[in-house]
């Protein structure tokens, strides 16, 4: 007999508790269910339409649904406009255009009288008109920016920017002005002018094109070395644009330094002024690689002798000596290929009283 609560026969087969049930860790989920490829027809549809057992269910569409495509496809044509005005923005400029060469003036100032001198700069510099001048770069304040038709603000601060730089790196640095390098310089220059510049310091010449003094501040290191590494510093940067494609920088500076003999540690100081008007221009590539075209330089620059050549050095007059030539070296008419010398005289009212 069987035991208590089973059936007399035992355990049927295939029943709980029989034989090993093979699907019993099969679970029929109504996904399952909803995935199948045939469907059983009910009772009465059998009997009413004569049917078959079981029909073919329509296969699953599987990916992705009309409305999640349409949903892509807007996603994908946003992300490419964005991608299209970011580079084709409307400041976009037209193709550069070649770099002009840079056209340079330098006008010696002779002084009227005996250059003034003291052992302390500092003394100097608090009787000449530099007195209220800041020192190195930060005499060399920025304006308030605004963008312009074709140029961001942003573009607008960074041609500031370079200029800053080049005059920093062109008159307020010490081996620069010891003529131990140009490097500092020469890397801002845009590619289009470095063969103008380097025929410059290869073979100086006073042609309006080629003095290494258009470009930079240095002093003969034979004559002149600096007293103070406190340069004085006063003056404007302006910016706007040239043209549709090309910002136009102007800077004009005055730069006071205080000078004494390249042998005498114990000789009396004495200032040297340059006055300087340069004019930048910016392209879009000068501002992405952060260089610029300088293509005007006006200098002038003293106390210096006339008779001196100031292209390639500036050869400074120092305390106590006077421009004894008194006047400009002479010109030849008849000569090719020069530039008429220019000199200036440097007023009273320039120099320091003591």
């Amino acid at each position: 007999m069987g035991g208590p609560g089973n059936p007399p026969e035992g355990t049927p087969e295939g029943g709980p508790g029989g034989g090993e049930d093979e699907y019993r860790s099969v679970v029929f989920d109504e996904s399952f269910v909803r995935a199948a490829r045939i469907q059983e027809f009910s009772a009465q549809e059998r009997l009413t339409d004569h049917a078959p057992a079981v029909r073919s269910r329509p296969p699953l569409r599987r990916g992705l649904s009309r409305q999640a495509l349409i949903l892509v496809l807007l996603i994908a044509l946003a992300f490419g406009t964005a991608i299209y005005m970011g580079v084709r923005h409307p400041y976009e400029a037209p193709a550069a255009k070649p770099a002009e060469p840079l056209r340079m003036t330098v006008i010696p100032l002779a002084p009227q009288a005996a250059v003034p001198g003291a052992e302390d700069p500092e003394k100097l510099f608090a009787r000449s008109p530099a007195a209220q001048f800041r020192i190195g770069a930060e005499g060399i304040t920025m304006p308030a920016t605004r963008r312009t038709e074709h140029f961001t603000d942003g573009q607008v601060v960074t041609s500031l920017t370079i200029a800053k730089e080049y005059l920093v790196a062109s008159a307020l640095d010490p081996q620069v002005l010891g003529g131990t390098t140009v490097q500092p310089v020469r890397r801002l220059l845009d590619s289009q002018q470095l063969d103008q510049f380097e025929q410059s310091f290869d073979r100086p010449t006073a042609d309006g094109r080629h003095a290494p003094t258009g470009w930079l501040v240095r002093f003969d290191p034979s004559r002149a070395k600096l007293a103070d590494p406190k340069i004085r510093v006063q003056g404007t940067l302006q910016a706007a644009e040239y043209d549709s494609g090309t910002l136009e920088v102007v800077a004009a500076h005055t730069f006071v330094y205080a000078l004494r003999p390249a042998s005498g540690d114990k000789a009396q100081a004495s200032l040297f002024t340059v006055r300087r008007e340069l004019h930048f221009r910016f392209d879009q590539d000068d501002l992405r690689t952060r260089q610029a075209e300088v293509v005007v330089s006006y200098v002038q620059a003293g106390p210096l002798a006339c008779a001196d050549d100031a292209a390639n050095h500036l050869r400074p007059l120092l305390a106590g000596q006077t421009d004894k030539e008194g006047g400009p070296a002479g010109t030849d008419p008849y000569a090719t290929g020069g530039a008429t010398a220019l000199c200036g005289s440097l007023a009273q009212g320039a120099q320091p009283k003591v």
